[in-house]
């Protein structure tokens, strides 16, 4: 029953932005009231059977749910928002798959030592360029965490020109409990890794070597061998500066790596959580030729709208997100090969879903429109959300807010509801207040998984915590994305 609130009060708390008027009206209850956590089971259960091959970009399984979540909003009434006049809003990706027989990488030392790694087993790898074949040849320089962030002041690169360079880096961002620091214990955008490899790429990078440690990535390393082993997808259309090589070692690589400079990982570590750090030219080179099989290919986007009920207001909206993809089926390992994504993101399909029916269900619509989108390519880093954000089916200026979810754990008796990011927009004060009133807690909003926001975005992960657990579940990540 407390689910089913948590989830109905967030509802609650976006209502005052899409009616004219402030308040709660009886339809808006009755909608609320509405709202079925066993329709939500049934999608959960039917987006992560086997049939559906784990809901791979790319990949069979996710053409099957998009066509199926299309097809919900259609039964559902909700009008489609997507190209001409459909549900989908096509997204063109590039398919790539590191060759572990062909791809060398390797560190070479000043005396002309070579240090060879194994592919999945102690690094991954991927090409952003999407070429077919890329050589690197580079000295390594060490950049702390690779974060520049003025708003803390904390600059990991100094002003060193990194043009043509491979730059080691440690994955997450320096720990604090300050809140008015990286936001305390709560992870921001600076401390993924798809802003690393942007930053590091904006600056004329060819290659980032990320460091895994389980304790600072909150992942361990079979999850990074699974996402990255396998095809990795890409933007057709994004602009943005790409790496040649994209990859992560393992923690004994990296410290391999530290010997051959004469250097000792752990002091590197601590050397990088003080503003006084520079980057460290370390006297190794990366040696790497990336091979790579390239597909183009083309993912969906799954739009659609209840129109607002006012003549002028319903040109505004909210939006509504949650990735639909996961893992896919990787048919090259033995045994049961389906990553299901039952959690992550059936789960937030399901209440989208279930949101979609019962606001079309309403005896009175919103002044304001209220879209839907289901999005793809969440786990290849964000991708189809950065689509989104950048083809908008209204103008992005129209749309007050996006509320996402993202991995909502049925877990417990829930006690908090966490509503990320919502600090830095009005609905904050009443999402608090719709928590108390159901009896809920409702912390200090933590930043995670933030996209620099073309919308305020919101992100509800695994948004509420439940008792008797020592780490708040909103602070587990089971894989490295999204």
């Amino acid at each position: 029953m407390k689910t089913r609130i948590a989830i109905c009060l967030v509802i609650l708390a976006t209502i005052s932005v899409v009616q004219a008027q402030p308040g709660l009206s009886p339809e808006a209850q009755k909608a609320m009231n509405s709202i079925d956590a066993e329709r939500i089971r049934a999608t959960v259960k039917y987006l992560s059977d086997d049939a559906l091959e784990g809901r791979g970009t790319g990949q069979r399984g996710g053409d099957l749910a998009a066509d199926w979540i299309a097809a919900q909003f259609k039964k559902h009434g909700l009008l489609p928002a997507g190209d001409n006049g459909t549900y989908f809003q096509r997204v063109g990706f590039y398919g790539v798959s590191t060759d572990p027989q062909q791809t060398h990488f390797a560190f070479v030392s000043k005396s002309g030592a070579e240090i060879t790694l194994k592919f999945a087993d102690e690094y991954v790898a991927t090409d952003q360029t999407h070429s077919q074949k890329s050589e690197i040849d580079a000295p390594i320089v060490y950049v702390g965490y690779g974060i520049s962030a003025p708003e803390y002041n904390w600059d990991d690169y100094k002003g060193v020109d990194l043009k043509g360079k491979a730059l080691l880096m440690l994955v997450n961002e320096p720990p604090s409990d300050d809140p008015n620091f990286f936001k305390g214990s709560a992870l921001t955008y600076y401390g993924r890794w798809t802003y690393k490899y942007e930053e590091a790429a904006r600056r004329g990078a060819v290659a980032v070597i990320l460091v895994h440690k389980t304790e600072m990535a909150s992942y361990p390393w079979e999850v990074v061998r699974n996402s990255w082993g396998g095809e990795s997808s890409l933007l057709q259309d994004d602009t943005d500066p790409k790496l040649k090589s994209a990859s992560w070692i393992q923690l004994d690589g990296a410290r391999k790596l530290a010997q051959a400079a004469g250097l000792d990982l752990e002091q590197m570590l601590k050397d990088a959580t003080t503003r006084t750090f520079k980057p460290v030219e370390l006297g190794v080179r990366l040696k790497e030729t990336i091979v790579t099989k390239v597909r183009p290919f083309a993912s969906r986007n799954v739009i659609a709208k209840v129109a607002g009920s006012d003549g002028k207001l319903k040109a505004q909206a909210v939006i509504y997100t949650a990735h639909y993809d996961h893992l896919g089926i990787h048919r090259d390992e033995p045994g049961d090969n389906i990553y299901n994504g039952a959690a992550d993101n059936a789960t937030g399909c399901g209440i989208l879903l279930e949101l979609a029916r019962a606001y079309a269900a309403s005896d009175k619509k919103p002044a304001r429109s209220v879209l839907f989108a289901a999005v793809t390519a969440a786990e290849q880093g964000l991708l189809g959300s950065k689509y989104l954000g950048q083809h908008p089916p209204i103008p992005a200026s129209d749309i007050s807010l996006d509320l996402n979810y993202d991995d909502v754990q049925p877990i417990g008796d829930p006690e908090q509801v966490v509503v990320t990011g919502a600090e830095r927009t009005t609905l904050g004060p009443a999402v608090e207040k719709l928590a108390h009133g159901f009896g809920l807690g409702a912390p200090g909003i933590r930043e995670r998984r933030i996209l620099p926001p073309l919308i305020p975005p919101l992100p509800i992960p695994q948004g509420l915590r439940v008792p008797n657990q020592h780490e708040p579940q909103w602070q587990r990540n089971p894989r490295p994305n999204g």
